[in-house]
């Protein structure tokens, strides 16, 4: 779970803005000659079939069929279930021999706060990026044309997201009422920061088609990265039916957008393509990677020590560790990019050796 250790108002953050990305303004000053956005240029190659997973949906997800999942202590106990609230196997530092021989209720604070993390990144992924991307494709205007079908199963993956922030949300505030414990993160999740940087650097033109791929990017990620955390025994029960009801969701989430890609990528002119593919693996790190300065912080605030924090996060997030998870995690969305050829370049090569994610 690498890329969970993970806009605004006002001014700022203009170019965040949903009714700025929604809008269909006229071309930027500063964008290149003919650079309209993911529209400029398409492609006269036709688009595959859209076969909707998404058919089922009333009857089966989460938003429509989970119960709300509850906290609750004493009938953990009752079945005989340890009260961890995430898996140590599942928490990288949780297995260095230094975290191991702290005291049980400090170790346990540790995986407390790995789920808020997890929970804090999930809520802010879902409300503040993915869901103004999936609010443009519903609504028809991210310039990438798409059957009726689509557009409606934006709609429904519209609430899924939503609702998915709302149970990390309630989650994360009952974890808290149950433990005492108070979350310690960062203001904004690393992934947050870090893509706020790279469209910072773009410009204005390119930005929307950044987003869009970025979106691309997590929503085929994610659903990897929950596979690393199936219901395992000894956590609360709560969390691992949440995880599980997420990962449920975000299945037909990974189809959808696999094949949005298609779409977008038969409507990109050449220009459009060699921007995207060197773009990406970028993304993909922005996404993965752990914010190991907010790690840094957290352990030393145990007792452990500014030089004690650092050798645990130096041997436990080796660049062969984190590349290896980089490159295990990304598998299927490089392979996506790949039958497109969009890393066919020598610069794309460049990118993805850049960032570890070359095999």
């Amino acid at each position: 779970m690498c890329g969970t250790v993970g806009m605004f108002v006002g001014c700022s953050a203009l170019f965040y803005c949903p009714r700025q990305l929604l809008s269909r303004t006229a071309p930027d000053p500063g964008a290149a000659p003919g650079d309209d956005g993911p529209e400029a240029g398409a492609a006269q190659e036709d688009p595959p079939a859209y076969r909707s997973s998404f058919r089922s949906w009333y009857e089966r997800a989460s938003v429509r069929s989970a119960p709300r999942r509850l906290v609750r202590m004493d009938a953990d106990q009752d079945a005989g279930q340890p009260q961890r609230f995430f898996s140590p196997d599942l928490v990288p530092v949780a297995r260095h021999p230094l975290v191991r021989a702290l005291p049980p209720e400090v170790f346990d604070e540790i995986l407390v706060q790995h789920l808020y993390r997890y929970l804090d990144f999930t809520a802010k992924l879902e409300y503040l990026v993915v869901n103004r991307t999936v609010l443009g494709i519903a609504h028809g205007s991210v310039g990438v044309d798409i059957p009726e079908e689509m557009r409606l199963d934006a709609y429904k993956m519209y609430c899924d997201e939503a609702y998915h922030a709302l149970f990390s949300a309630d989650l994360a505030a009952q974890v808290r009422r149950a433990t005492g414990l108070a979350p310690r993160l960062p203001g904004e999740p690393f992934f947050l920061r870090r893509l706020q940087a790279i469209l910072g650097e773009l410009p204005a033109g390119r930005r929307p088609l950044a987003e869009l791929l970025f979106v691309i990017v997590s929503e085929t990620l994610i659903s990897a990265s929950l596979a690393e955390l199936p219901q395992r025994d000894g956590v609360v029960h709560a969390v691992s039916s949440t995880i599980r009801d997420h990962a449920a969701d975000e299945g037909r989430h990974h189809a959808y957008f696999a094949h949005f890609l298609r779409r977008l990528w038969a409507q990109l002119d050449p220009a459009g393509r060699e921007f995207a593919g060197r773009l990406v693996p970028r993304l993909m790190d922005a996404f993965l990677r752990p914010d190991l300065d907010a790690l840094r912080q957290e352990l030393a605030g145990y007792g452990l020590g500014r030089d004690t924090a650092e050798q645990i996060v130096t041997e436990v997030y080796t660049p062969e560790v984190l590349g290896a998870h980089a490159r295990a995690t990304s598998a299927q969305t490089r392979r996506y990019f790949v039958q497109l050829g969009a890393f066919d370049s020598a610069a794309a090569q460049d990118e993805l050796a850049a960032y570890g994610l070359r095999d």
